[in-house]
């Protein structure tokens, strides 16, 4: 089935580079996470980072809370292969330590990173190296005098965006990409619309502190999905509360379902009904737990009855269409076979994974 392709309809925004990866430019939506290690603790935080790289991160953000977490910077770098990026709050000397460490990236919160002499060292510091510099706007943490009677506004997240950036290029740093996150839906979807009217800097997408792994990831869904959808973003971060490789795994899923991204598999599985008559709801949770570890493209249907499971599995490029005890295989729009119930999983698993290193020989 052909997926929908949002490129030709993004908005257009300069490229920044950290590291290897392009962030804007008109370069694929990248996914990106932040370890929840202690960063000081230098092997926790190396084998989280590697593990968040295989799920397929693009880009991982470590907290620099103090200049012992700094120092571990370089160390951690050396041993990882995706682009490192320091977040900095509160003092712009550690933000100075994390470059000197050489960081890709930094992160900074204009509502706490302390005043103009601060950022100007910064740019002169990251423009040296050739680092980008996020400006990152949350509303919980926005300067005081743009808060309207105390709550924050999608107007004040631009405003407090905004007044950084021209910060920035006064001294001449351009190498920017910005973000105006909010846990209120509603807000960030108009602070974002807003700002991509008024600048043409990569953005970073997200609802900040979007809640736990149900929650958290319907609100970024629809967030980030929403923006997407207009044209406006060139990465996003999925915030949850748990384990990060939820974060990269949702946020692939947001991307695939726009059609913007194609990476593992893609799940097409009917909610059950009185017709069904095997246990779909056991075959799908089984098949996308063991085919987690696949990245080639495979779009996978498992569907439970004859009403739309011939065709869902026809159109996918595996399938199994259910009937009594028994389901039809599917491979690319063909029946190849007829299965028991008890072998379905073990025989989709086993094509998808053939499938899978096909696709790999090939490239």
């Amino acid at each position: 089935m052909q997926e929908r392709d949002f490129s030709m309809e993004r908005k257009r925004t300069r490229p920044v580079w950290l590291g290897t990866a392009q962030v804007g430019g008109g370069a694929p939506i990248s996914v990106q996470s932040m370890t929840n290690t202690d960063t000081r603790d230098i092997a926790a935080t190396v084998e989280q980072i590697n593990k968040l790289a295989l799920a397929g991160c693009e880009i991982v953000r470590v907290a620099v809370p103090d200049l012992e977490a700094a120092g571990a910077l370089s160390l951690i770098k050396a041993r990882i292969n995706v682009p490192l990026v320091a977040d900095i709050h509160f003092d712009y000397r550690l933000a100075l330590a994390a470059l000197d460490k050489g960081v890709d990236g930094l992160r900074i919160n204009p509502g706490n990173i302390g005043g103009r002499e601060g950022v100007f060292k910064i740019a002169a510091a990251a423009g040296e190296r050739k680092v980008p510099v996020r400006i990152g706007v949350n509303a919980g943490s926005l300067e005081k005098d743009l808060l309207d009677k105390g709550k924050p506004t999608a107007s004040a997240l631009v405003e407090s965006a905004l007044r950084a950036v021209r910060l920035f290029e006064e001294v001449g740093f351009f190498d920017l990409k910005v973000s105006v996150k909010s846990s209120d839906v509603p807000m960030m979807l108009e602070a974002y619309q807003m700002l991509a009217e008024k600048t043409d800097y990569p953005l970073h997408l997200g609802v900040t502190e979007a809640g736990t792994l149900r929650s958290g990831a319907v609100k970024s869904a629809v967030g980030i999905g929403i923006l997407l959808s207009k044209g406006i973003g060139d990465t996003i971060r999925v915030s949850l509360t748990g384990n990060p490789l939820d974060e990269v795994r949702v946020g692939y899923d947001i991307l695939k379902s726009l059609g913007l991204r194609k990476r593992g598999i893609e799940l097409v599985s009917c909610p059950t009904c009185a017709r069904t008559q095997i246990d779909i709801i056991k075959i799908a949770g089984e098949v996308e737990e063991k085919l987690e570890g696949i990245t080639a493209p495979l779009k996978i249907a498992v569907m439970g009855c004859v009403v739309n499971g011939p065709l869902e599995a026809k159109n996918a490029d595996l399938g199994v269409a259910g009937g009594k005890g028994t389901g039809l295989i599917f491979r690319q729009g063909k029946v190849i076979r007829s299965v028991k119930e008890k072998d379905l999983v073990s025989e989709l698993v086993r094509e998808a994974e053939e499938m899978a290193a096909q696709t790999a020989a090939k490239t």
